[in-house]
């Protein structure tokens, strides 16, 4: 006799409802394979590389000419709401708020029509404003960055203007004061809260930014007032004469690459010696912009990597300048912990660039391997990383607004197009290093809008095995590297740790392997790599 046929029709469907919510908690695991619970004490290792948001283009001009909407009361309500449920956007400020909504047009969409189609890329965000025939307030991604980006500009600006009008600050360079601005802090206090108590030794400068100040003094037992302080008045200057670290700037030489004799043509494809691809092209790498092949001189001299980037594709994503900065920058470093170009090349379809070809494979290949590395491996490898994959030139006490790099790695202020410097880099570099100990990053969700909300709120979860080190470097950037002798390091007299990682066999044997593509770009003659 079945079994299943002896049990009441009641038992069986519990139990069948019992298997669904089984395999649905199955399915949000697959689904959400980082998000762990606050009991784990181990962060998965992650499978899958993450995608590069490349650094799109925003006008210096960041002049917002759109036309404000009108909307009533339920609508901007509405708005609001959505606005303040969402992760990421309830953390903007009233005025970036009210610029959103402002700036939000409707739209109509009907039965069938597709609103965002899955693997396109987006250009504009939405509010759900009906149901059925759909009505959604509608901002483009431009306006959103230009709203965002304007405010952090002009309260820089006005933050500099009030530095300039202290008495202790006013012959000190836009450089310095910049300085002094990315060590201050945005405070709120409540009415009648009281900031700094006569006789108390002040050790802390204030500006206002919002709002009034109350100076009273004791008068007989009683507190009388001497006067008001508004927008852009600041107190305790003092402070400043007793403690001030202003860095002057230090000149940065300039290197100045070999020329070289090389010719596209005597460079010939390395294939691969076993396996599937067998007869194919070597590829090292694929990304968002083309690939990285093996190739060889005629005689087979030396191995060089070639990376092939379309160009109707830089086109199309608007990174002509970014293609060129890289091309020169790269063959102006001389520097042996930055790999080296070259030799760039053009055709109709491709630019070219003619890379060292460095035999030990990506360090994430490794580190996906073997789960993540111990801490000396981690130490080592860090130590020789140089972030440069999406780079700019700065003046020391300039910011940049660029929103770019790996979602993970992005600290809050390229999140909130606060402008950024070389600051960004040290957060960056402690993400990478968690990454490297642990095997993922501290920050992860299978959605971009929840890394930037985690990274965010700022709290990360140490595994067990992390040593006290490594912890205080990646949350404070601290003394992780006193195990690194920096001069042999640089002059490569360090044996290095990761040796043991690398495969003996054929040149390729370190990188994973890629089927050969076939396809050509299409032609681009637009003329905008005439001196590439």
């Amino acid at each position: 006799m079945n079994l299943d046929s002896a049990l009441s029709p009641e038992k069986r469907l519990e139990e069948k409802e019992s298997l669904l919510k089984e395999l649905q908690t199955r399915l949000d695991e697959l689904d959400h394979p980082l998000e762990r619970s606050s009991n784990d004490s181990e962060p998965e290792v992650r499978k899958s590389r993450a995608a590069v948001i490349a650094p799109e283009p925003l006008h210096e001009n960041l002049e917002i000419t759109q036309t404000r909407v009108k909307k009533t009361i339920s609508e901007t309500s509405l708005i609001v709401k959505s606005i303040q449920k969402n992760d990421f956007l309830s953390r903007l400020d009233d005025e970036q708020i009210t610029m959103m909504v402002e700036l939000l047009v409707s739209i109509e969409k009907n039965p069938g029509e597709s609103v965002i189609v899955e693997g396109s890329e987006g250009e504009s965000m939405y509010i759900v404003a009906a149901l059925t025939k759909v009505r959604l307030w509608c901002i483009e991604r431009q306006t959103y960055r230009t709203i965002m980006t304007n405010k952090s500009k002009k309260k820089r600006e006005q933050m500099i203007g009030f530095l300039k009008t202290a008495r202790t600050l006013k012959d000190l360079s836009d450089v310095q004061l910049s300085k002094i601005i990315d060590s201050m802090e945005e405070v709120k206090f409540q009415n009648k809260e009281v900031i700094v108590r006569e006789g108390t030794e002040g050790n802390t400068f204030y500006i206002i930014l919002k709002g009034e100040v109350q100076v009273t003094k004791n008068v007989n037992g009683n507190q009388r007032e001497i006067r008001k302080m508004g927008k852009g008045e600041h107190f305790g200057e003092l402070a400043l004469i007793r403690s001030s670290n202003v860095f002057e700037d230090t000149a940065v030489p300039d290197k100045r690459s070999q020329k070289t004799s090389m010719r596209l043509k005597d460079l010939v494809p390395v294939l691969y010696q076993e396996g599937r691809y067998q007869g194919d092209p070597v590829t090292l790498g694929v990304g968002g912009f083309g690939r990285v092949e093996l190739v060889t001189t005629l005689h087979h001299g030396k191995y060089y990597a070639l990376k092939r980037i379309s160009k109707t594709h830089i086109v199309a994503k608007r990174q002509e300048a970014h293609v060129k900065f890289e091309k020169r920058i790269l063959m102006e470093i001389q520097c042996d912990f930055i790999v080296r170009l070259h030799a760039a090349f053009k055709d109709t379809r491709y630019v070219y660039m003619v890379m060292e070809f460095c035999s030990g494979g990506e360090l994430w290949t490794k580190l996906k391997e073997i789960g993540r590395f111990d801490e000396p491996i981690a130490v080592f490898c860090t130590a020789c990383v140089v972030d440069f994959g999406f780079a700019k030139e700065l003046v020391r006490g300039d910011k940049t607004y660029s929103f770019l790099g790996t979602p993970e790695y992005m600290p809050p202020e390229i999140i909130q197009n606060q402008g950024h410097d070389f600051s960004a880099d040290f957060w960056s570099l402690g993400i990478l290093v968690y990454e490297l100990l642990v095997g993922s990053p501290p920050f992860s969700s299978s959605e971009p809008q929840k890394i930037y909300a985690k990274i965010l709120d700022g709290v990360i979860k140490f595994p067990p095995y992390l040593g006290e080190g490594a912890k205080s470097l990646i949350s404070k950037l601290c003394r992780w590297f006193s195990s690194i002798n920096w001069h042999k390091l640089r002059v490569g007299q360090v044996e290095a740790p990761t040796v043991k990682l690398i495969r003996k066999g054929p040149c390729y044997i370190n990188f994973d392997r890629f089927p050969h593509d076939k396809t050509q770009a299409e032609e681009e003659k637009s003329g905008w790599d005439d001196d590439f």
